[in-house]
């Protein structure tokens, strides 16, 4: 009776070690089978790990924290980038520029005239020009060439047309009417 009684203990001990077994982590699975020495040094590998995760990488799209609320046009003059932001500071679109040789300062704009078609003051024939900031004599404003190309600009000349795209420059032509505000960060 001894002997089954002994023989049913080990059978149970058995199944309970390979049930521990099947649901430990796989570290500590792994540790178990090791010597107590390696055991050891596995512990205290382990506790030493930080357990925070990492922080995932910032979103490049993502609208700059420091352009302000509400619905607007966010023109980033570093990273060459303008976004179209709603009422819910979701960002509906966004795309890149290319800058125009005299830039617009850095803080809050507003939209003062739009023109559908004109010559830009570089000659290059334009379409839905967006006007939002004065340096000095110089308008500045979005547009897109009508031949859809961003070509730089000779950095010599004096001209405030931030270029974009054709399909950019249509969304913006129907986001930005007159009075929308335009926010340059660095």
């Amino acid at each position: 009776m001894v002997a089954g009684l002994t023989a049913a203990a080990v059978v149970v001990v058995a199944v309970l070690a390979y049930q521990a077994s099947a649901n430990a982590p796989e570290s500590v699975a792994s540790s178990s089978s090791a010597s107590p020495k390696a055991s050891a040094s596995a512990s205290a590998s382990a506790s030493a790990q930080p357990t925070a995760k990492p922080k995932p990488p910032k979103d490049a799209l993502a609208v700059p924290a420091d352009s302000g609320t509400g619905e607007r046009v966010v023109y980033a003059l570093k990273d060459r980038r303008v976004w179209l932001v709603d009422g819910n500071e979701k960002a509906l679109r966004t795309f890149t520029v290319m800058p125009s040789p005299v830039s617009p300062p850095p803080g809050v704009h507003q939209v003062t005239s739009r023109s559908g078609t004109v010559q830009g003051s570089d000659g290059v024939p334009v379409e839905h020009v967006v006007r939002f900031a004065n340096v000095g004599e110089v308008a500045v404003g979005f547009s897109a060439a009508q031949d859809g190309s961003m070509r730089a600009p000779d950095p010599e000349s004096r001209t405030g047309g931030v270029r974009m795209k054709r399909a950019d420059g249509n969304a913006m032509w129907t986001f930005a009417t007159v009075g929308a505000k335009v926010v340059v960060v660095p």
